[in-house]
């Protein structure tokens, strides 16, 4: 054969005469499309067994398994056990790269709701009626994708399965149990499923959510406790804060057009959402009158309590108040900025600019122990959509009809794929 012919096909192959990797960066994501598009029948298939045989926090022994058996076909170095049913898997690439970590969290609900899905749980009471399901389906498509072209791949990839995500101890649980003297990671990537269009992603530096702390009231007994559940009820309602008009705690409209987060005008902006109905208990010689607060502006928390309690000594109440105070203070996710930009301006240009809906606001009720990741490795927290409004699908987390548009599992692999591609090439 001549050799013209020889470098066509090397030019349609993606390699030199001498069989030396001429992969261009286009091309290797080409490799990730049709890789994905290939596998993505078999995903599904996995996604839906998770799907019929979940597991509670701390509980997710046949998950992890599962996951181990996978990553160990596809030829990862994988360690099991980690903080509980934690599973890390390791892929290393055949050129030098950046260190880079993917995680999914893999456990499920404790929900009465009914499955609406025909693929539906098997044990009953249990249910991933918050998508960690399709999170770990995704991770498993992405190490099968990275890990067909891994002589192409810099760098190395963490896929950091973890557990106890619905209990907020997961993260914890695998950092203490010494993740990071098996992984050293440059950065760190997760997501999660959110009611928007399958086939968009949407993220922001800095907060994806609001600051959520735990507050308590205390009072000497002998006071009326009625009137003073009336009173922490009032000061609650006095303090929470919301722009004109719009109605952050209304979950409904996180997606809405106009008044969501994907707005730039939008009510998830700067509010405080302090939950009026006060749970009392008695202990000792006390009475503890205990709420939750969702605020936006971290510099804003100090003086929330301060404001209570110029409003508690103000009333008839003063000589019984014992004190006010946080109880609990779960770190946010707060994704790193220059990583946040980087991601989104490359995901838009391998995928088209209509796959990014640009985020304006921070999400009231919700939290993920990500951010202890994040509190050790620079990272970034995507939100992808699973809803198809033709199918009659929302991906709202925690609802009862949640339900995913399948076709994100093929998007979230294809996106973040390359993602991690471009990622461990970045000097």
């Amino acid at each position: 054969m001549q050799k013209g012919v020889f470098i066509i096909i090397g030019l349609i192959f993606g390699f030199t005469l001498y069989g030396q990797s001429s992969i261009t960066e286009t091309s290797i994501h080409d490799l990730v499309k049709n890789r994905a598009d290939e596998i993505f029948d078999s995903l599904v298939e996995i996604r839906r067994d998770f799907h019929m045989y979940p597991e509670l926090s701390g509980k997710e022994q046949r998950t992890s398994k599962k996951i181990e058996e996978y990553l160990l076909d596809l030829g990862l170095e994988v360690k099991t056990g980690v903080g509980g049913y934690g599973v890390v898997g390791i892929l290393k690439g055949g050129k030098q790269g950046k260190k880079i970590a993917w995680r999914a969290d893999i456990d499920a609900f404790s929900t009465n709701f009914p499955d609406v899905v025909e693929f539906a749980s098997k044990r009953a009471g249990v249910r991933h009626i918050c998508g960690h399901d399709v999170h770990t389906t995704i991770a498993l498509g992405i190490a099968n994708v990275l890990s067909d072209i891994k002589d192409e791949l810099n760098g190395t990839v963490y896929f950091l399965f973890q557990p106890s995500e619905e209990s907020f101890e997961g993260a914890k649980l695998m950092i203490k149990d010494g993740l990071f003297d098996i992984i050293t990671p440059d950065e760190i990537y997760g997501l999660h499923m959110f009611p928007i269009p399958t086939g968009t992603i949407s993220t922001k530096p800095d907060e994806v959510f609001t600051y959520m702390r735990r507050i308590r009231v205390s009072f000497k007994k002998g006071v009326p406790v009625d009137s003073v559940k009336e009173l922490t009820t009032a000061i609650a309602r006095d303090l929470s804060r919301a722009k004109s008009e719009s109605k952050p705690w209304e979950l409904q409209n996180l997606s809405h057009p106009e008044i969501g987060i994907f707005s730039p005008d939008n009510s998830y902006q700067d509010y405080l959402i302090i939950r009026d109905n006060f749970r009392v208990t008695e202990l000792n010689d006390r009475y503890l009158f205990e709420s939750v607060l969702y605020e936006t502006d971290r510099l804003n928390l100090d003086s929330i309590l301060i404001k209570a309690e110029q409003q508690i000594l103000n009333s008839e109440y003063k000589d019984k108040f014992i004190g006010i105070e946080y109880t609990s203070e779960d770190p946010g996710v707060i994704n790193n900025k220059e990583l946040t930009e980087s991601a989104l301006n490359l995901i838009g240009e391998v995928y088209g600019g209509k796959s990014i809906i640009p985020d304006y606001g921070q999400i009231p009720f919700f939290n993920d122990d990500f951010s202890y990741f994040q509190q050790h490795v620079p990272g970034v927290y995507f939100l992808l959509g699973g809803s198809n409004s033709d199918k009659g699908l929302i991906s709202m987390p925690h609802s009862p009809n949640f339900a995913v548009d399948e076709e994100s599992i093929r998007i979230g692999v294809k996106y973040f794929a390359s993602l991690i591609i471009n990622r461990a090439n970045v000097k």
